[in-house]
């Protein structure tokens, strides 16, 4: 029998290949931010646009796709390809960014391990080493056995996920002959496997595949890609010995060494990183795919986040990066929930923070409560003492078509997530000039960059400290709505989930900074 929990994650995942053109720019609309009713507004009031640098901590991006390579920023200091730095900014040929996963030779580090198994294989070498009996309770050594069961238990899911998704692969070969026999029909339809009354287990689990592959939703292609990231959590996000920062050739841990990676800035997986571009400031108008929420805006591409976990340390110098180098707007389109070297984090965001440069973090896609379980970099450490003023924490919302407003993979928070913007059935860039849809508060966070660049291009006299608050204050509120708890079926007041129970509504948004003028 096939395991009926592998079914149900490729129907869910595999639900991201079909396409609904209607959907592609939905997040702009009325069920949306109303960015075309904003731009509206602007053009009524004869408003005239600045550009502005927002930077995209990511995977990397594409910056030769067609809706994005006239968005993108260009380091007028440095002169291209020379090998010399010629900013003395400490990064050689730095055109478009830097790639903070590479090294001097121009290879690229693609696959990273969790945060957490990078920390049980610190430990390890320090425990193992030890009988149970030489060893005294500690915090850290509770840390140690925790992650070892953890890790063992998610590498034994996958091995049998593998198991599954392989025996799978093989049943599709079969399947439409199969239902072809049962039907006594040889090109049966889809209203046809709808009316095909079935009980035995075995036999609905072959008709839901059925439907799938009819569909297009299950195939060989798609199955064989499952496979590969089930193949990538076992060999690396999950495996404790492998080095991923053997190739890049710096010291981890110390902050202090920067003469590392490379300006590269697409890196070998741009996937990820493309789309949230694409999301901030692909060209508008032009009919290629979805269009960008800011018209004005120049990407900086920063590659810090790898196939895995990112590395404290990539992410605490892009910040600094951005900052030194003009951007006004950071997006941050990841997250773990384990951090080492939180305090230099944290030191990165309040320099930031006092640069007037707002960071917009995405609060994950585990549908948890972040006021209980962390998603770093965080809104508030444990050692924090005041609140950063410029830190947007962003929920994914939905088209709300079906009375389901709040993602139901998104994480929330009362304390932790201050408000929603579209993350869902999101169609954008991504390499080599296509385009996808994509979920994830990933896609989310972009949306809040996007319109924080475009008020901040209209209205060039507020700070961004002025920005986030009217981004705040003009959301839709949806507050005392009933609304489907992320992972659960029980229903809560929106404004449980966030601190604000608002949705991002730019028409609202540069309506109110009229005010501000």
């Amino acid at each position: 029998m096939i395991n009926k929990k592998i079914i149900l994650v490729f129907l869910i995942s595999l639900r991201l290949f079909a396409q609904n053109d209607k959907q592609i720019n939905w997040y702009n609309s009325k069920n949306g931010l109303k960015t075309e009713k904003a731009y509206k507004f602007l053009k009524q009031k004869n408003k005239k646009g600045e550009e502005v640098i927002v930077a995209v901590i990511d995977s990397g991006v594409d910056i030769e796709h067609e809706d994005l390579k006239d968005k993108i920023w260009i380091n007028l200091k440095e002169i291209p390809n020379n090998k010399i730095d010629d900013d003395a900014n400490g990064y050689i040929d730095d055109v478009y960014g830097w790639n903070f996963l590479g090294n001097s030779k121009g290879e690229n580090q693609e696959y990273a391990r969790y945060e957490k198994v990078r920390i049980y294989a610190d430990l390890r070498d320090k425990y193992e080493r030890y009988e149970k009996n030489q060893i005294s309770e500690s915090q850290e050594y509770n840390l140690f056995n925790q992650l070892k069961k953890e890790i063992n238990t998610e590498r034994s899911e996958y091995e049998n996920y593998k198991s599954q998704t392989k025996q799978l692969l093989q049943a599709i070969k079969f399947i439409p002959s199969f239902v072809s026999l049962k039907l006594n029909k040889a090109n049966y339809t889809l209203n046809d496997l709808k009316k095909w009354n079935v009980s035995e287990e075995d036999e609905i689990q072959i008709k839901n595949i059925a439907i799938s592959i009819l569909t297009g939703e299950l195939s060989e292609e798609t199955l064989k890609e499952q496979l590969k990231q089930i193949d990538d959590e076992l060999n690396y996000h999950l495996n404790p010995d492998f080095d991923d920062r053997k190739l890049i050739g710096d010291k981890p841990d110390d902050f202090g060494d920067r003469n590392y990676g490379n300006n590269n800035v697409k890196g070998p997986d741009a996937l990820h990183g493309t789309h949230v571009a694409g999301i901030i400031g692909a060209i508008r108008g032009n009919q290629f795919g979805g269009d960008g929420v800011s018209d004005k805006v120049k990407i900086m591409s920063l590659r810090a986040v790898p196939n895995g976990d990112e590395h404290d340390k990539d992410i605490a110098l892009a910040i600094r990066y951005a900052v030194d180098n003009g951007a006004k707007i950071i997006n941050m389109s990841f997250g773990k929930p384990y951090s080492i070297y939180q305090k230099e984090v944290y030191s990165a965001m309040i320099y930031a923070d006092s640069k007037d440069v707002l960071l917009v973090h995405a609060a994950g896609n585990d549908h948890k409560n972040l006021d209980i379980e962390p998603n770093f970099p965080s809104i508030k450490y444990d050692f924090q003492t005041n609140s950063m003023d410029l830190l947007l924490t962003i929920g994914a919302s939905t088209e709300n078509n079906r009375g389901i407003l709040a993602a139901d993979f998104s994480n929330y928070g009362k304390k932790s997530v201050d408000i929603f913007a579209p993350g869902q059935d999101i169609y954008s860039t991504i390499p080599e000039n296509k385009y996808k849809k994509l979920d994830g508060t990933s896609m989310a966070a972009p949306m809040v960059s996007g319109v924080a660049a475009l008020i901040k291009s209209y209205y060039p006299h507020l700070s961004m400290k002025k920005i986030k608050e009217i981004i705040i204050k003009s959301g839709d509120d949806h507050g005392n709505t009933n609304q489907k708890l992320p992972g659960d079926f029980k229903k809560v007041k929106f404004l449980e989930l966030s601190k604000t129970g608002k949705v991002v509504n730019l028409y609202k948004s540069v309506k109110m900074c009229e005010t501000e003028n």
